[in-house]
């Protein structure tokens, strides 16, 4: 996967827009018109304050099926996202939760969208829906079939979930990578808003042997300097929201705030790779 292509840059900031209820969800509020303001609102807050993608969830739709979504769902995420595509240049990602990876596939070729997220690809997870079984052999097969090129990012032992057996992260990656043929990787901590372990960005980046690694979960501006050493890319979403707080509005100057840190963090990583190749004479 060449983010350079996509993103215009090797280290996307890709900004999250989560969807107010969505038809047939148990919070729906019953005005489609409201969904597509609010994810209008936050998508231009997110290009104004730099990011160099968008992800678009039905995150306020829970509790969420383990598969396959209600129609309804895939036909608001389609009116929305096309929406949000003719407001802003981003490329778009698109996140069916918790995890209809074929709906997100087809939403994703239809509207020309970039990339989906996948949060489980392969092998088995215990959720609070229940298992959720990875269907790469699905996806993949009907990725081709639609003829698409959209970008697959998986999660790689996901967030508010634990493993079926104990497979260690860099085998979970690798098979994620070489048996589920993911185009990048995304790392979480253990749920919405934590971030991974420097120490477990390091296996996976040794692990993915150069295919994209993104940071999931928990990135802010004052551990993006220490986290971005060990990854490619950021997905984030809580500390861009007013006050913090996952059920707000995204909140402009938090994200220019965030991707300034991630930019200073970057020139510094340069410095120091520069740095760091430079020989030293005997």
């Amino acid at each position: 996967m060449d983010l350079k292509q996509i993103f215009k840059t090797a280290n996307p900031v890709i900004g999250v827009v989560h969807l107010l209820p969505l038809p047939t969800s148990p919070r729906w509020g019953g005005s489609l018109k409201s969904v597509i303001d609010r994810a209008e609102q936050e998508a231009t807050a997110l290009a104004s304050g730099g990011v160099d993608g968008v992800i678009v969830e039905n995150f306020f739709d829970a509790p969420f099926p383990k598969d396959q979504v209600d129609p309804a769902v895939v036909s608001a995420m389609s009116l929305v996202v096309q929406r949000l595509m003719h407001l802003v240049t981003l490329p778009v990602g698109i996140n069916v939760l918790r995890n209809d990876a074929r709906s997100a596939m087809a939403i994703a070729t239809c509207v020309q969208a970039h990339f989906i997220r996948v949060n489980v690809l392969t092998g088995v997870m215990a959720t609070d829906q229940g298992l959720i079984e990875g269907q790469a052999h699905q996806l993949l097969r009907y990725r081709r079939e639609l003829g698409s090129d959209v970008k697959i990012l998986a999660d790689v032992l996901v967030k508010h979930a634990r493993p079926l057996g104990a497979p260690n992260l860099t085998t979970a990656v690798q098979e994620t990578i070489e048996r589920g043929l993911a185009d990048g990787v995304i790392l979480s901590g253990w749920a919405t808003g934590s971030p991974p372990s420097l120490e477990d960005l390091e296996l996976a980046s040794a692990a993915a042997n150069g295919t994209p690694v993104f940071i999931g979960s928990g990135a802010n501006w004052d551990n993006i300097p220490q986290l971005i050493q060990a990854a490619d890319g950021v997905i984030v979403s809580s500390s861009l929201k007013r006050r913090g707080q996952v059920e707000q509005p995204i909140d402009p100057i938090r994200v220019s705030q965030f991707v300034e840190a991630m930019r200073r963090s970057l020139s510094l990583k340069e410095q120091s790779t520069m740095s760091s190749s430079v020989a030293v004479p005997s």
